[in-house]
């Protein structure tokens, strides 16, 4: 059994090394580059910290971190500008097809600009733990959702998988895309965090989600292409975009189903439900058994009966 399971382990280390042989040069020395444990260090410190946090917090009261948290997202809203720019640029420059794209493993200026950006990409997920930190610290535990944290701590370390070996070619599609997005989304996140005075600017935040919706599907349908067409870049990563790329249009899916139409549902059953038994019509009880605009001033009324404010 012992010998069985040393094999097994050799052949998966020898597998390791291949890989490896095979990876980006041009990104072996950057930070983190030189192994995936680091990466997948830190997102099992961000779990830890998600728990630990959460019940630290359980019985203190929620950190406001006004300021903080609209620095936060004006840094990420510049970052990720500067990713989606440099990535549309460089492209744009390099007459990169938006169909099919290879790795140009060359050290080219622009090319580097990719990579370059790429990386900044990857570890701009790492930066982005701190969105759930913060939820956890002002005790917004109903944000921090299975496809909030799926999300965020599988991102990483699959962007250290891109970065890695593909460091260019059609990875930048999907990043230069998902920076936009994290332009508006951030900016969004950065004025709401200035209070419920500028919610009114707000009005939006349904389409953000839209666009995020569209952004996966349009993310499946590019290397669904890709595959038809059967563009020379690794087929490995096109199916494991394709394939993550559903697991998270799923859960958008259901998150929005639940968010806007349901509940959506929900207010229009209750506003029904309540008008159906008088709320707002004179002489009528409503639903908490108080008279409305009736008689009744100093009392409601219980099971059919008269009660004073002292018997509630």
């Amino acid at each position: 059994m012992i010998e069985v399971v040393t094999d097994t382990f050799n052949h998966l280390y020898e597998g390791y090394l291949w890989t490896l042989s095979i990876a980006d040069e041009r990104v072996a020395d950057w930070l983190l580059m030189q192994s995936p444990l680091p990466t997948l260090g830190l997102v099992v410190l961000y779990l830890f910290s998600i728990w630990s946090g959460m019940k630290i917090m359980k019985n203190r009261e929620p950190f406001q971190l006004r300021w903080a948290i609209f620095s936060y997202n004006l840094a990420l809203v510049i970052l990720n500008w500067h990713i989606c720019s440099e990535l549309f640029s460089a492209s744009w420059k390099l007459n990169y097809s938006y169909s099919c794209q290879t790795v140009n493993y060359s050290y080219d200026p622009d090319e580097m600009r990719i990579a370059k950006a790429l990386w900044w990409y990857y570890f701009s997920k790492c930066i982005e733990f701190l969105d759930t930190i913060f939820f956890v610290l002002r005790k917004k535990n109903n944000q921090v959702s299975f496809l909030h944290v799926y999300h965020h701590a599988t991102m990483f370390p699959i962007w250290w998988i891109g970065v890695k070996w593909v460091a260019g070619g059609q990875s930048f599609m999907g990043a230069m895309i998902n920076s936009f997005i994290h332009v508006v989304m951030y900016t969004y996140y950065g004025v709401a965090a200035l209070g419920p005075e500028y919610q009114k600017y707000l009005w939006w935040k349904k389409y953000l989600t839209k666009l995020q919706l569209i952004q996966f599907v349009v993310g499946m349908a590019h290397a669904a292409q890709s595959l038809l067409l059967q563009c020379p870049f690794p087929l490995w990563m096109q199916v494991a975009l394709i394939l993550y790329g559903g697991s998270i249009l799923g859960l958008f899916l259901n998150f929005y189903f639940h968010a806007y139409i349901k509940s959506k549902r929900d207010k229009q059953y209750k506003t029904l439900h309540t008008n159906g038994k008088g709320d707002t019509n004179e002489g009528h009880i409503n639903q908490n058994g108080h008279s409305t605009n009736g008689h009744v001033k100093n009392g409601y009324i219980k099971n059919g009966h008269m009660a004073s404010k002292k018997e509630q």
